[in-house]
């Protein structure tokens, strides 16, 4: 094992947890007779659940987290990272497919209350159903969120610790009955007087941050290591090449972790950010609504607040274990040396930024940018500042991979970044375009065009968009949309979005001339 890893382990198994307190074509690939079968890469991704882009201890956040820094040491870094949607299954959709929603269908949760969507339907196999055809071994642990059975009906030789595989497609949405009782709850507690407020619950909600009982070993997350750790042995002794997805549902909400996790954090220590509980003016109305019962945090204090975020970051340490272990197994079983490992998130997460929690129809940086690295093992490691989009994943992999095309891409292959750094990028424009069409069958249509520079978000369904000079103001305070002194950055924002809604062939340009033809005289 290589002893720079080693150390790394014993960090975290013995100190931190026990004293730490244009739409482009497919990437052009030879024939599958042109390379022997053990030619072929090994790929793993390592994905989590709502994984915000800023607590690394390798960017100075406040999470030491040791084995995802090394891995950071040994990739390339996207450091400017967007996903497509800040929402699960459209995001995972983007992943897998390297396509819009608009295209796929898939443009909306799946199997939750209100959703009018079951599935990504079974004609769109994704990289799944490519890295099978193609000869690999595949594999898949944990969480799918892109319909019953899904990772099964795509061929995968292994599945594991994944809870719709055995789910009826023609079950109906899950529906959120418990969560709504509970809010009620902790609404009424909140009125109560101070003697009695017990009687609602016992200083813990449920829905938002929560002890659990027993240690590491009890929880979801260590099913998933040892399911995936199964996996990495089973594909060590495979002649195949091999493909797997270990996706992990934490540290999505609510945040729920064992000891030592759950105290490692002081909340009364914790530094916020400037737009914590900021109110939002001048902000679409639509994100003052609730689309998920926990949405309504009226009933939050500030201790709460703060006891939420201290959850958290307890959530990312024990990621952070998790990580080590899955590496630690693939250094043991001989796969490490030469295995391409993608570590990502499918989006970021609120934790009171704007007063937000969790995830909505809206477009700021703490959900629209997630984390990304890709370690390959002929690739010098390095920082990449150019803005990367969810969608580049696919095709990148199919280089890598070597899978013949399926369609379109509306991504591009991070090849030539990952060789050149961002000199590679020489001459193209530095933008990032995001989507939110719907959430839970509430129609939205969002979409949001960034730079370094500025974010212009359109609402087609709101009399308000937005506008935020990223340079001056990166906690997205001020809406400046409707000021005099920004209309040039306006036209010139709208300008390079209707340029991407055209490259992908997105179905809301024509409502995108018409709304916004003020700005394209």
């Amino acid at each position: 094992m290589n002893k720079r890893l080693a150390k790394v382990f014993a960090c975290v198994v013995l100190g931190g947890v026990a004293s730490c307190v244009s739409v482009t074509a497919a990437a052009a690939v030879l024939p599958d007779s042109e390379y022997a079968i053990s030619e072929r890469e090994n790929v793993l991704i390592l994905m989590f659940d709502d994984m915000r882009f800023d607590t690394f201890s390798y960017r100075d956040g406040p999470v030491p987290t040791p084995n995802i820094d090394f891995l950071a040491e040994e990739s390339v870094r996207f450091d400017n990272a967007m996903t497509t949607t800040g929402l699960c299954s459209p995001s995972r959709a983007a992943l897998f497919t390297g396509r819009w929603g608009h295209r796929t269908g898939l443009d909306d949760n799946v199997g939750l209350y209100h959703s009018r969507l079951s599935e990504l339907d079974l004609s769109e196999g994704g990289l799944i159903a490519r890295a099978k055809d193609a000869g690999y071994f595949v594999g898949y642990v944990g969480k799918w969120h892109l319909g019953p059975q899904g990772v099964r009906l795509r061929g995968a030789d292994y599945a594991a610790e994944i809870k719709e595989a055995e789910w009826s497609r023609g079950m109906r949405q899950l529906t959120p009955y418990g969560i709504a009782k509970n809010i009620a709850k902790y609404k009424a507690a909140a009125g109560a007087p101070e003697g009695n407020k017990s009687e609602y619950f016992n200083g813990e909600k449920v829905e938002y941050f929560q002890t659990l009982p027993g240690a590491y070993e009890d929880t979801g997350t260590y099913k998933k290591v040892t399911a995936g750790q199964a996996l990495l042995r089973k594909a060590a002794r495979e002649k195949r090449p091999f493909f797997g997805i270990i996706s992990f549902d934490q540290p999505h909400p609510p945040y729920r972790v064992p000891e030592p996790y759950a105290s490692m954090f002081d909340p009364e220590t914790l530094a916020l950010p400037a737009n914590h509980l900021s109110k939002r003016v001048n902000k679409p109305m639509s994100q003052d609504e609730p689309f998920w019962p926990w949405h309504d945090v009226s009933h939050l204090s500030d201790a709460e607040w703060l006891k939420m975020r201290a959850y958290y970051y307890g959530a990312m340490a024990m990621i952070d274990r998790a990580v080590g272990e899955i590496l630690e197994t693939a250094q043991e079983t001989g796969l490490y040396e030469n295995l391409h490992i993608v570590f990502v998130g499918d989006q970021g997460s609120m934790l009171g930024e704007h007063s937000l929690y969790d995830k909505g129809p809206y477009a700021y940086d703490e959900l629209m940018r997630m984390p990304l690295m890709i370690r390959s093992p002929k690739m010098q490691p390095k920082a990449i500042t150019r803005q990367v989009s969810m969608l580049d994943i696919t095709p990148t992999l199919a280089e890598i991979m070597r899978l013949p095309a399926d369609g379109v891409q509306d991504g591009r292959s991070l090849r030539g970044l990952m060789e050149k750094g961002d000199a590679a990028d020489l001459g193209r424009k530095d933008t990032a375009l995001y989507a939110y069409e719907w959430y839970n069958g509430g129609w939205f249509g969002i979409r949001a065009l960034r730079t370094p520079d500025m974010k212009f978000v359109w609402n087609p369904g709101d009399a308000r968009d937005e506008l935020y000079d990223l340079r001056k103001d990166p906690i997205e305070i001020n809406n400046l949309f409707d000021k005099p002194e920004y209309r040039e950055r306006m036209m010139s924002m709208v300008l390079l979005m209707r340029e991407e809604l055209k490259r992908t062939q997105d179905p809301l340009l024509p409502r995108f001339d018409l709304q916004m033809k003020d700005f394209l005289k």
